[in-house]
Protein backbone atom coordinates (compact mmCIF):
# COMPACT_ATOMS: atom_id res chain seq x y z
CA UNK A 1 0.00 0.00 0.00
CA UNK A 2 2.79 2.38 0.93
CA UNK A 3 4.58 1.70 -2.38
CA UNK A 4 1.39 2.42 -4.32
CA UNK A 5 0.93 5.75 -2.50
CA UNK A 6 4.54 6.73 -3.22
CA UNK A 7 4.05 5.95 -6.92
CA UNK A 8 0.94 8.13 -7.06
CA UNK A 9 2.73 10.99 -5.30
CA UNK A 10 5.65 10.69 -7.73
CA UNK A 11 3.27 10.68 -10.70
CA UNK A 12 1.42 13.75 -9.37
CA UNK A 13 4.70 15.62 -8.82
CA UNK A 14 5.87 14.93 -12.38
CA UNK A 15 2.49 15.93 -13.83
CA UNK A 16 2.41 19.17 -11.86
CA UNK A 17 6.00 19.99 -12.77
CA UNK A 18 5.10 19.60 -16.45
CA UNK A 19 2.24 22.08 -16.03
CA UNK A 20 4.48 24.54 -14.24
CA UNK A 21 6.93 24.59 -17.14
CA UNK A 22 4.35 25.85 -19.64
CA UNK A 23 4.86 29.50 -20.65
CA UNK A 24 2.24 31.85 -19.24
CA UNK A 25 -0.55 32.97 -21.53
CA UNK A 26 0.02 36.42 -23.05
CA UNK A 27 -1.83 39.27 -21.30
CA UNK A 28 -4.18 39.76 -24.25
CA UNK A 29 -5.27 36.12 -24.10
CA UNK A 30 -3.78 35.39 -27.53
CA UNK A 31 -1.25 32.81 -28.57
CA UNK A 32 2.26 32.75 -27.06
CA UNK A 33 4.76 34.96 -28.85
CA UNK A 34 6.19 33.33 -31.93
CA UNK A 35 9.92 32.69 -31.79
CA UNK A 36 10.25 35.34 -34.52
CA UNK A 37 8.85 38.03 -32.19
CA UNK A 38 11.49 37.15 -29.60
CA UNK A 39 14.15 37.37 -32.30
CA UNK A 40 12.83 40.80 -33.35
CA UNK A 41 13.23 42.09 -29.80
CA UNK A 42 16.70 40.60 -29.34
CA UNK A 43 17.90 41.91 -32.70
CA UNK A 44 16.56 45.40 -31.93
CA UNK A 45 18.21 45.43 -28.50
CA UNK A 46 21.55 44.45 -30.03
CA UNK A 47 21.43 47.66 -32.11
CA UNK A 48 21.04 50.05 -29.16
CA UNK A 49 23.79 52.65 -29.44
CA UNK A 50 23.98 52.58 -33.26
CA UNK A 51 24.11 56.17 -34.58
CA UNK A 52 21.13 57.83 -36.24
CA UNK A 53 21.47 58.53 -39.96
CA UNK A 54 18.75 60.00 -42.17
CA UNK A 55 17.92 57.30 -44.74
CA UNK A 56 20.18 54.84 -42.90
CA UNK A 57 19.31 51.17 -43.01
CA UNK A 58 22.31 49.27 -41.62
CA UNK A 59 24.50 49.21 -38.52
CA UNK A 60 27.43 50.43 -40.62
CA UNK A 61 25.56 53.39 -42.12
CA UNK A 62 23.36 54.09 -39.10
CA UNK A 63 19.57 54.03 -38.94
CA UNK A 64 16.57 56.24 -39.23
CA UNK A 65 13.38 54.97 -37.57
CA UNK A 66 11.91 53.07 -40.52
CA UNK A 67 15.33 51.78 -41.58
CA UNK A 68 15.80 50.28 -38.12
CA UNK A 69 12.41 48.54 -38.26
CA UNK A 70 12.98 47.19 -41.78
CA UNK A 71 16.49 45.96 -40.90
CA UNK A 72 15.42 44.27 -37.66
CA UNK A 73 12.49 42.43 -39.25
CA UNK A 74 14.58 41.33 -42.25
CA UNK A 75 17.33 39.94 -40.00
CA UNK A 76 15.15 38.46 -37.26
CA UNK A 77 12.27 36.98 -39.22
CA UNK A 78 13.17 37.21 -42.92
CA UNK A 79 10.21 39.54 -43.49
CA UNK A 80 10.59 42.39 -45.98
CA UNK A 81 8.72 45.34 -44.48
CA UNK A 82 8.10 48.68 -46.19
CA UNK A 83 10.79 51.31 -45.79
CA UNK A 84 8.61 54.34 -44.94
CA UNK A 85 6.62 55.08 -41.81
CA UNK A 86 3.56 55.79 -43.95
CA UNK A 87 3.70 52.33 -45.52
CA UNK A 88 4.62 50.64 -42.24
CA UNK A 89 1.51 52.20 -40.69
CA UNK A 90 -0.53 50.00 -43.07
CA UNK A 91 1.46 46.77 -42.57
CA UNK A 92 0.08 43.94 -40.48
CA UNK A 93 -3.04 44.65 -38.47
CA UNK A 94 -4.03 47.48 -36.18
CA UNK A 95 -4.07 46.71 -32.44
CA UNK A 96 -5.01 48.68 -29.36
CA UNK A 97 -2.40 49.97 -26.93
CA UNK A 98 -3.74 47.52 -24.35
CA UNK A 99 -3.00 44.58 -26.65
CA UNK A 100 0.67 45.46 -27.30
CA UNK A 101 3.12 42.57 -27.27
CA UNK A 102 6.89 42.56 -27.80
CA UNK A 103 7.75 42.93 -31.48
CA UNK A 104 4.72 45.10 -32.32
CA UNK A 105 5.25 48.40 -34.13
CA UNK A 106 4.36 51.62 -32.30
CA UNK A 107 3.71 54.89 -34.15
CA UNK A 108 4.00 58.50 -33.07
CA UNK A 109 3.29 61.95 -34.48
CA UNK A 110 6.64 63.71 -34.04
CA UNK A 111 6.60 65.91 -37.15
CA UNK A 112 3.05 67.31 -36.98
CA UNK A 113 1.77 64.51 -39.18
CA UNK A 114 0.33 61.12 -38.23
CA UNK A 115 2.65 58.13 -38.09
CA UNK A 116 5.77 60.17 -38.72
CA UNK A 117 7.85 58.04 -36.33
CA UNK A 118 7.98 54.29 -35.62
CA UNK A 119 9.59 52.03 -33.04
CA UNK A 120 9.51 48.40 -31.93
CA UNK A 121 7.66 47.59 -28.72
CA UNK A 122 9.74 45.69 -26.15
CA UNK A 123 7.19 45.13 -23.39
CA UNK A 124 6.64 46.89 -20.06
CA UNK A 125 5.70 50.14 -21.88
CA UNK A 126 9.14 50.42 -23.49
CA UNK A 127 10.14 50.63 -27.14
CA UNK A 128 13.36 50.86 -29.14
CA UNK A 129 13.79 53.40 -31.94
CA UNK A 130 16.22 55.55 -33.91
CA UNK A 131 15.27 59.00 -32.59
CA UNK A 132 16.82 61.94 -34.45
CA UNK A 133 19.90 63.47 -36.00
CA UNK A 134 22.82 63.36 -33.60
CA UNK A 135 21.13 60.59 -31.58
CA UNK A 136 21.55 56.87 -31.30
CA UNK A 137 19.20 53.89 -31.33
CA UNK A 138 17.82 53.81 -27.80
CA UNK A 139 15.07 52.56 -25.51
CA UNK A 140 12.26 54.87 -24.39
CA UNK A 141 9.39 54.62 -21.94
CA UNK A 142 6.01 55.17 -23.62
CA UNK A 143 4.59 56.52 -20.33
CA UNK A 144 6.68 59.69 -20.62
CA UNK A 145 4.43 62.65 -21.46
CA UNK A 146 6.25 63.38 -24.71
CA UNK A 147 5.37 59.92 -26.08
CA UNK A 148 1.88 59.57 -24.61
CA UNK A 149 0.87 62.86 -26.21
CA UNK A 150 2.16 61.76 -29.61
CA UNK A 151 1.07 58.11 -29.69
CA UNK A 152 -0.75 57.37 -32.98
CA UNK A 153 -1.36 53.65 -32.69
CA UNK A 154 0.20 50.24 -33.08
CA UNK A 155 0.36 47.42 -35.61
CA UNK A 156 1.11 43.75 -35.28
CA UNK A 157 3.23 42.27 -38.02
CA UNK A 158 1.99 38.81 -38.87
CA UNK A 159 4.67 36.12 -38.92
Amino acid sequence: MRTKAMLWLGYAAVALAGCASQPPAPPDGGRPLPESANEVVLTALALVGTPYALGGASPEAGFDCSGLVAYVYARASQLALPRSTFDLAHAGRSISAGALRPGDLVFFNTLRRPNSHVGIYLGDSRFVHAPTSGGQVRIEDMRVNYWTGRFDGARRVLF
